[in-house]
C-alpha cells in the first residue's frame, strides 16, 4: 500500500540520514539531531508536535477514521567511536562519536514514515505515534525516561525495528517472545590483606579469591540454569596488584556483563552470583563490595501483534523475504516500552559484501546499505496501517 509515495520519498529518507550521519551526537547530548527532526516534521502535514523530554521528540498522525493508537519507535543517538570510512561522502563531521549502530538510518526511516502518513490521514484507522527516542545507547536509557511520562500509556500497540548488518541485504526477521535479553552488569571489589609474595600464608590473596570467583561463575551457566536457558556471564574486567612482583595487592576488582532471557534466570543469576563471590571470600577471609545494576529488560514481542505484523510484512514483501530469527543475546532499550506495552520488534537485513558493507555494529568501519531504507519505511507504513485497525 502507497508504494508510489514510498518510492517518491525515498531520496529524502537519503538526505536526511546522511545529514544526521554528519552530526551525530551522544546520548542524552542530541539536541541538534532532535532540533533537526522537528524542524522535519513541522514541514509536513498537520503532525502534532511536542518533546517529552529535551532530546526527544514526539509526533502524532490523527487518522480521519477511528481506530487503535499505535506507536512507531525510532532512536536517535550515536556512540564515542572514530568512524573509519573515508569511501564515504557523509562521514561523521565530530570528532570521536559516529553513527555506528544506524540510529540515524532508524530515525531517517521513521521521517520518510511520518511524511507518508501525514499526506494520508484518509486512509489511517486511529492514531499514529511517531516516537524519535533518545540515548539508547546509555543505561537507564531513554526508553524508560520516556515511558515515565505515561505518555505512551494510551497505546495499544508499539512497533519498532533495527537494521542488522549481520542479515542479508533484504531479508525481515521476525519472532515472537523475547528477541533481545536482559542486559544487566556487576562491579566487586575484594578486600584482602595485602603482603610479601614470599609469605602468602600472613595475607588473604585478593588475586586468588577473584580468579577462583572468576571460573566458579561459569558453573552458574553450565550447573545452576538449565541447558534451555538463556544465560551468558561474561567478567570483562579484572584489576589488582601494584605492578612489583613480589607484592600480594590488598584489592582486586571485577566487573562483568551479564545476559538473560527471563525474569527468573534473571533473578537466578544474581542471586548465585553473589553467593559465589560471597562463599570464595568467606572461605579465605575477605570481605567484598557488590554493585549489581540492572540494565535493560528483553525486549518481549507480543504473540498476537507479532502474528499481525507478520502476516503484513509477508503481504507486502513476500513470505521468502521474511525469516523467523533467533533470539540475540544483545541489549535493547526498547524493553522498557514492551514491559508496558504490547509490542513488535524487527529487524532489517542491510548486510551487503559487495560494497563492503559487512562490519558489525559498534565498528569504526560499521555501514549501511542505503537501498534497505525504504524497506524500513515500507514495513513502518504499512504496520501502522494494518495495527491501526
Amino acid at each position: 500500500m502507497l508504494d508510489d509515495a514510498i518510492k517518491k520519498i525515498e531520496p529524502q529518507v537519503i538526505e536526511w540520514r546522511r545529514e544526521m550521519h554528519k552530526h551525530p551526537e551522544l546520548s542524552f547530548e542530541e539536541y541538534w539531531t532532535s532540533d533537526y527532526i522537528e524542524n522535519a516534521l513541522k514541514e509536513m502535514n498537520g503532525i502534532e508536535i511536542s518533546r517529552p523530554t529535551p532530546t526527544s521528540v514526539l509526533g502524532i498522525i490523527k487518522g480521519d477514521h477511528p481506530g487503535r493508537k499505535v506507536g512507531l519507535r525510532g532512536d536517535i543517538d550515536a556512540l564515542p567511536i572514530q568512524e573509519d570510512r573515508d569511501d564515504l561522502e557523509f562521514v561523521s563531521e565530530i570528532d570521536g562519536v559516529m553513527h555506528a549502530c544506524g540510529h540515524d538510518s532508524h530515525a531517517s526511516m521513521l521521517l520518510g514514515a511520518a511524511k507518508v502518513l501525514a499526506d494520508n490521514k484518509d486512509k489511517i484507522h486511529g492514531e499514529i505515534y511517531l516516537i524519535f527516542q533518545h540515548a539508547e545507547e546509555l543505561p537507564p536509557g531513554g526508553a524508560k525516561e520516556m515511558v515515565a511520562t505515561g505518555l505512551f500509556d494510551d497505546l495499544d500497540v508499539v512497533f519498532a525495528q533495527h537494521i542488522m548488518t549481520t542479515k542479508p541485504l533484504g531479508e525481515i526477521h521476525i519472532k515472537p517472545g523475547a528477541v533481545t535479553a536482559n542486559s544487566d552488569q556487576f562491579e566487586v571489589t575484594i578486600n584482602g590483606q595485602g603482603g610479601h609474595a614470599s609469605q602468602p600464608e600472613n595475607s588473604v590473596d585478593p588475586l586468588l579469591i577473584g580468579s577462583r570467583i572468576v571460573t566458579q561463575l561459569q558453573d552458574i551457566v553450565s550447573r545452576l540454569a538449565g541447558p534451555m536457558d538463556n544465560l551468558v556471564i561474561s567478567v570483562t574486567n579484572f584489576n589488582a596488584g601494584t605492578g612489583a612482583k613480589n607484592v600480594i595487592p590488598h584489592t582486586a576488582h571485577l566487573s562483568a556483563s551479564v545476559r538473560s532471557a527471563s525474569a527468573e534466570i534473571r533473578e537466578l543469576a544474581r542471586e548465585k552470583i553473589e553467593a559465589v563471590i560471597k562463599a570464595n571470600c568467606e572461605i579465605y577471609g575477605a570481605t567484598y563490595d557488590l554493585n549489581y545494576e540492572y540494565g535493560y529488560s528483553a525486549v518481549m514481542n507480543d504473540e498476537v501483534e507479532t502474528a499481525r505484523v507478520k502476516q503484513t510484512l509477508n503481504d507486502v514483501f513476500g513470505e521468502d523475504r521474511v525469516i523467523e530469527s533467533e533470539m540475540m543475546m544483545g541489549g535493547e532499550d526498547f524493553g522498557a516500552f514492551t514491559e508496558n506495552l504490547p509490542g513488535v520488534y524487527i529487524l532489517l537485513g542491510t548486510y551487503n559484501e559487495a560494497k563492503d558493507y559487512v562490519y558489525p555494529h559498534h565498528h569504526p568501519k560499521f555501514a549501511i546499505d542505503e537501498e534497505a531504507f525504504i524497506d524500513g519505511v515500507r514495513a513502518h507504513v504499512n504496520v501502522a496501517l494494518g495495527l491501526g485497525q
